[in-house]
């Protein structure tokens, strides 16, 4: 397993399997709160929460905001984007932050950094139990305003897994926080990772600081390891999806609630960043740029939808997904991006980002045929769109649980 540079760099990269599987695992428990310590310490292991969200509409579009900047690796502006969407479309006010500048940045930038931060931490205690390892090593992760226990005290720290430290002082250990640990399988390997085998923890370690009701080092309702309640069944969902982006951008979901898969399903649609995306995975294509990534998820298939398929093939489709890639993309601008009739217009990369819009209020999906070098069902969605109609079909992959697109045109 290797090291880390600190517990942020990287964390938005790429998607990190026992990462996605923890914060998967809270989407069936989304927590209406008032203030930010309504949950406590490992009740955020399995429950999900943001400050003063209460209604349960507002809360799914917030997880899943939150979930696809995890699972999808998306940048800090991509969710500023998402949440302002969401805060307008709910008329969310009174939330902490709101009316400056400043105080709107700082809010985005903390949702989106403590939930990063947790679950990625999260997902390497898990990597990290798994992985049997002699010592685990403390490494302070190089803030501009270091803690002085973590950079002082914690930093080099070599500890057997099942000291109590670890559960007290886990990073992260407040707000912020972005120390790490990694593993080492000998004394030697500790230092080669910048461990210091011979450093000791003071006594009173574990003194408890009256202003935060926490050890000293930790910040109130941060002494505590995150992950660590749920360790093994995050690592047992991990095993299920290889270090695949779009696996995992869409795996782990079998435990949420149909009815909640629904509400994120739409949710996950109406952001505006999977538009956004949609449209510049075209873009590529149009501008004969390098092929991207082989699939990229639009969410998946609600329960009206895989109640259609069944109804055609018999088949379970409820945990499928809609999806594009480079090739059908290609497909589309051949066929239907050039040389527009008098029936149909050319097909834009525009276009593409109405295709959350058209799969989420489109026409009952139904099967059209089979395609013609595959021979697999194709079903089609069809949406009207001011004076136009957008018809879509979509391709059944059953090995990869999905509905890719496979044609896209525009009707006058």
């Amino acid at each position: 397993m290797p090291a880390q540079a600190s517990a942020m760099s990287g964390v938005l990269r790429r998607p990190f399997t026992e990462q996605v599987a923890f914060f998967r695992g809270k989407l069936g428990n989304l927590v209406p709160t008032q203030f930010w310590d309504d949950l406590e310490r490992e009740q955020h292991d399995t429950g999900f929460m943001v400050a003063g969200a209460q209604k349960a509409d507002l809360l799914n579009d917030l997880a899943v905001a939150v979930d696809r900047t995890i699972a999808e690796g998306k940048s800090l502006d991509a969710f500023r984007k998402d949440f302002n969407a969401i805060v307008a479309r709910h008329g969310w006010h009174g939330w902490t932050g709101e009316g400056s500048v400043g105080g709107e940045a700082w809010r985005t930038r903390t949702i989106y950094r403590t939930n990063a931060s947790t679950s990625y931490s999260a997902g390497r205690y898990a990597q990290l139990v798994a992985g049997n390892f002699e010592l685990w090593v403390y490494r302070h992760g190089g803030s501009k305003d270091p803690r002085h226990e973590h950079l002082h005290v914690f930093d080099g720290l070599c500890l057997p897994p099942d000291h109590p430290f670890w559960q007290i002082f886990f990073p992260p250990s407040d707000w912020g926080c972005s120390c790490y640990v990694v593993g080492a399988r000998s004394a030697r390997a500790a230092k080669r990772l910048g461990g210091d085998p011979d450093k000791k923890l003071p006594d009173g370690w574990d003194r408890i600081n009256p202003k935060t009701g926490a050890p000293f080092g930790a910040g109130r309702n941060w002494d505590y390891a995150p992950g660590a309640s749920v360790a093994p069944i995050v690592k047992a969902s991990a095993e299920k999806i290889r270090n695949w982006d779009y696996r995992i951008g869409k795996g782990f979901m079998e435990g949420v609630p149909e009815a909640m898969r629904d509400a994120l399903a739409e949710s996950y649609r109406s952001l505006p960043s999977v538009a956004d995306d949609a449209r510049r995975a075209a873009q590529r294509i149009w501008d004969g740029r390098p092929k991207p990534e082989p699939g990229r998820t639009l969410g998946l298939v609600k329960s009206v939808q895989a109640a259609a398929v069944r109804e055609a093939l018999d088949v379970d489709a409820s945990l499928f997904d809609f999806s594009l890639s480079p090739d059908e993309i290609q497909h589309v601008k051949n066929r239907h991006g050039v040389e527009a009739d008098e029936w149909q217009r050319d097909v834009t990369p525009d276009d593409f980002a109405r295709l959350p819009q058209i799969i989420q209020h489109g026409s009952k999906m139904r099967m059209v045929g089979r395609s013609a070098s595959r021979r697999l069902p194709v079903f089609e969605i069809v949406l009207k769109i001011g004076g136009e109609i957008y018809v879509t079909r979509w391709e059944y992959w059953a090995k990869r649980r999905t509905f890719t697109l496979l044609s896209f045109f525009v009707r006058k």
